[in-house]
C-alpha cells in the first residue's frame, strides 16, 4: 500500500500543475497512463481531433468528469509528462494514473468470531477483549435490522455474490440479469452488470466476482444475511451489496477504476460507497468523483489507512479528501485502544470501529479473520445502512452527523480522532448522546507534572524519571506533547519489578498512557544517533 502526498499550484495561465518538489517520493501509478481533464467545452471535439491536438493516446474517456485516460511514451519521465499535458491549452490539469491498494493488514486464521458487533469479552483468537467494546449492534437490532430499499457499494476487489451469506443481500440488475448476454439491456452504458461492473485493469470482463477475498470480507460485515441459521451476520441484516470491482486480485487497483467505480454507484442508485482502500497521491480528479458522488447525495465512507500515523500531518487519500460526505474510519482492538496499524488525526479521521482480527465471509463460501482500517470501514458502512433504513427522511451528511455525534467515546481514541469515539450503532438509531467512558482517565483525579525531555532531545538520549501516586489503584500518564522518531526513540513504561507494560513512540500528542496497575511507574526515554525531534512534555497524571 502506498501513501504519499503531491501538491499542487496555479500558474499564471489558470492550468494547474503538480509541483515538481513533491515529486522526490512518487507514490505507484501506472507506467505511462495519465488522467487529463479537459477545459469546459473541448468534449465535443472528436477523440481523433483530441489525441492529436493533445500528443497522447486516447485509452478511455469519463465523460461524467470531463476526464480522458491517455498513454505517453514510458521513456517520458512521469514529471515531464504532466508538465506537457498540463501546459496544453485545452487541458485544465493532467495527473498520473495512481494505483491503490486495499487497506487490509494480513492475519493468521483465528477462531475469533464477531466480537466487532457484540463484544462480551470473549477472545479474538489471539486476547480476551472488554465487554462493551464494539458497535452495539445487539441493542440496535431491537430497533432496526436494515432494509432491502438500501443499497451499499462495496467498492473493493469484488463480491462474491454466490456466497451462502451474501448471495440473498446482493443488489441485481434484473434487467440486465434476465436479458441477453452481451446486449447492455437496461441501457446505462455496462453491459452483463447483474450484480455491479468490474472496472480492473487486470480483467478484462464486466463480472464483479471476487478473485482476492478483500471485497467479500468487507461485504460480509456490512451485511452478511442475517437471522438464517448460518454463518455469520452483518451490521445490516437486510440490505442490498453492489459489488463494485476496481481491485485486482493483487490488491491493487488504478486511479481510472476508482474514478469509474464511484462514477458507476452514483449512477445506479448507490446510497452507501464503502471504500476499504487508499494509496497513491493527492488527485483531483479523484477528489471531484467524490464530489460527483456528495452532489447525488451519497455517503462516502473510507478507510483512513493502516501506516500507524498521522492523517493531519501525512495525508492518506481518499479518506483525506475534504469533500462533506467523506466519513474517515480508525481501527480499534477488542479492549478499545487504537490498533497499532492504524492512522488517527484529529481534524481527519472521524470516527473508529473494530478492525482487529474480525472474522468475516471469504470467497468460495469460507470465513477468516483479518485485521486493518479495511475492517472498521464496513462496521461504519453497516451502521450507515441501518440508520437510513430505520429514517429515510436523512440526508447522507445527516447520517455522517449523526454517526460522529452519538459514537461513543473511549479513552483509546480520545484526542486522536474528531468524534473521540467508536461508532455505535443503538446511539445513533435513537439519536443518543453517549454517556462518557468511565475507563478515560481525563474523567479521573488529576495531578500536575512537569517531565520533559530537552527539545530537540539529543542523540544517544537515555534518562529515566519515577512517578508515584501514593493510594492509587490505577494511574494514566497525560503527555501534552510527544513527537519522536517513530520505531526508534521510544518512552518505555516499567513497574517496580522492571517489567515493560507499555511503549510509546511516534506522534502523540494530547495522548494518555495505557492504564497502569498500582501507584508507580518508570518512565525511561531512549533516543538513537540519527533524528532528533520535539521529545515529550509530561505534565499530569491521572489516577483514581
Amino acid at each position: 500500500m502506498i501513501h504519499g502526498r503531491i501538491t499542487t499550484k496555479f500558474l499564471a495561465a489558470g492550468m494547474t500543475l503538480l509541483s515538481l518538489s513533491a515529486w522526490a517520493s512518487q507514490p505507484e501509478a501506472v507506467p505511462g497512463e495519465y488522467i487529463v481533464k479537459l477545459k469546459p467545452n473541448i468534449s465535443t471535439m472528436s477523440l481523433r481531433s483530441l489525441q492529436n491536438q493533445i500528443g497522447a493516446e486516447i485509452k478511455s474517456t469519463i465523460p461524467s468528469g470531463n476526464l480522458l485516460v491517455v498513454r505517453k511514451p514510458m521513456v517520458m519521465t512521469a514529471q515531464s509528462a504532466v508538465k506537457t499535458l498540463s501546459q496544453n491549452e485545452l487541458v485544465e490539469f493532467a495527473e498520473p494514473n495512481f494505483i491503490y491498494r486495499i487497506n487490509k493488514t494480513p492475519n493468521d486464521p483465528s477462531l475469533g468470531r464477531l466480537w466487532g458487533l457484540k463484544n462480551i469479552g470473549q477472545t479474538d483468537g489471539r486476547a480476551n477483549g472488554v465487554a462493551g467494546v464494539d458497535v452495539d449492534a445487539e441493542r440496535a437490532w431491537d430497533i432496526e435490522t436494515g432494509n432491502k430499499d438500501i443499497i451499499v457499494a462495496v467498492i473493493d476487489t469484488g463480491v462474491d455474490y454466490n456466497h451462502p451469506d451474501l448471495k440473498d443481500n446482493m443488489w441485481r440488475n434484473e434487467e440486465e440479469a434476465k436479458g441477453k448476454a452481451g446486449v447492455d439491456d437496461d441501457g446505462n452504458g455496462y453491459v452483463d452488470d447483474i450484480y455491479g461492473y468490474n472496472f480492473s485493469a487486470a480483467t478484462a470482463k464486466p463480472d464483479p466476482m471476487d478473485d482476492h477475498g478483500h471485497g467479500s470480507h468487507c461485504s460480509g460485515t456490512i451485511g452478511a444475511k442475517g437471522n438464517d441459521g448460518k454463518g455469520i451476520v452483518g451490521v445490516a441484516w437486510d440490505v442490498r451489496i453492489m459489488a463494485v470491482k476496481f481491485l485486482a486480485a493483487s490488491g491493487g487497483g488504478t486511479l481510472e477504476g476508482a474514478i469509474k467505480s464511484i462514477d458507476y454507484a452514483v449512477q445506479n442508485g448507490a446510497d452507501i460507497l464503502s471504500n476499504s482502500w487508499g494509496g497513491g497521491g493527492e488527485s483531483q480528479a479523484l477528489k471531484e468523483a467524490i464530489e460527483r458522488s456528495n452532489a447525488a447525495g451519497t455517503l462516502f465512507v473510507a478507510a483512513a489507512g493502516n501506516d500507524g500515523t498521522s492523517n493531519d500531518a501525512d495525508p492518506h487519500f481518499p479518506s483525506n479528501y475534504t469533500v462533506p460526505n467523506v466519513l474517515s474510519v480508525a481501527a480499534i482492538d477488542n479492549k478499545g485502544a487504537l490498533a497499532s496499524f492504524s492512522n488517527f488525526g484529529k481534524r481527519t479521521v472521524h470516527v473508529a470501529a473494530p478492525g482487529v482480527n474480525i472474522y468475516s465471509s471469504l470467497q468460495n463460501g469460507k470465513y477468516d479473520s483479518w485485521s486493518g482500517t479495511s475492517m472498521a470501514t464496513p462496521h461504519v458502512s453497516g451502521v450507515a445502512a441501518l440508520l437510513a433504513s430505520y429514517d429515510n427522511s436523512l440526508t447522507a451528511l445527516q447520517i455522517k452527523e449523526r454517526i460522529m455525534k452519538t459514537s461513543k467515546p473511549f479513552a483509546g481514541v480520545r484526542g486522536k480522532i474528531t468524534s473521540g469515539g467508536v461508532a455505535n450503532a443503538f446511539f445513533a438509531l435513537t439519536n443518543q448522546q453517549s454517556p462518557p467512558d468511565p475507563n478515560d482517565p481525563s474523567n479521573w483525579t488529576h495531578k500536575t507534572l512537569a517531565i520533559s525531555s530537552a527539545h530537540p532531545y539529543l542523540k544517544n538520549t537515555n534518562e529515566s524519571y519515577e512517578v508515584n501516586v501514593t493510594g492509587a489503584k490505577e494511574m494514566a500518564l497525560y503527555f501534552e506533547k510527544f513527537d519522536t522518531e517513530r520505531g526508534y526513540d521510544k518512552v518505555t513504561l516499567l513497574d517496580r519489578a522492571g517489567n515493560k507494560l507499555a511503549e510509546m513512540s511516534g506522534s502523540l500528542d494530547e495522548a494518555y498512557s495505557v492504564t497502569i496497575s498500582g501507584d508507580y511507574v518508570k518512565v525511561v526515554f531512549t533516543a538513537d544517533d540519527s533524528v532528533e525531534k520535539y521529545g515529550f512534555d509530561l505534565t499530569k497524571v491521572a489516577y483514581r
